[in-house]
């Protein structure tokens, strides 16, 4: 298992450690939630694990595949739900190489459809996945 440690900061605001690599990163309560928001909340980090893991198992599947995949980016909107306050909704969209062969993009959507994040995020959570393919992929 890995571990993280983290700590309360004091005005809405946690700093959390992953321990493997001593890397940190902060968390601040959004601004309709008391916050400032000046920088990702913990309902920010959620959605955006689901698009960096998505592209992450679509990178390894892509390597099985002597697949390129540079130059893929994605967007990640995440929108709130009430009783109980909750993430309703996540639109992300994966833009990736039109170079990338038919066969190759169903195997690598599929993956990526079923990645480790995907099948942790409960049923309710709405997830609107959209793949694009474009000549020219730089984000």
């Amino acid at each position: 298992m890995t571990k993280f440690s983290g700590k309360y900061l004091g005005k809405l605001r946690c700093e959390v450690e992953h321990l493997p690599s001593s890397n940190t990163l902060q968390t601040d309560a959004p601004v309709d939630n008391h916050g400032l928001g000046q920088t990702f909340s913990p309902t920010d980090l959620l959605a955006t694990a689901l698009g960096t893991c998505m592209v992450t198992v679509m990178g390894i599947k892509a390597n099985s595949l002597a697949v390129s995949m540079d130059g893929a980016y994605f967007t990640v909107e995440k929108g709130m739900a009430s009783e109980p306050r909750r993430v309703g909704e996540v639109k992300i969209t994966i833009c990736l190489p039109d170079s990338i062969d038919p066969k190759d993009r169903k195997a690598l959507e599929a993956v990526g459809l079923n990645c480790p994040v995907a099948k942790s995020l409960h049923p309710d959570l709405h997830q609107q996945i959209e793949f694009v393919y474009l000549a020219d992929t730089v984000g």
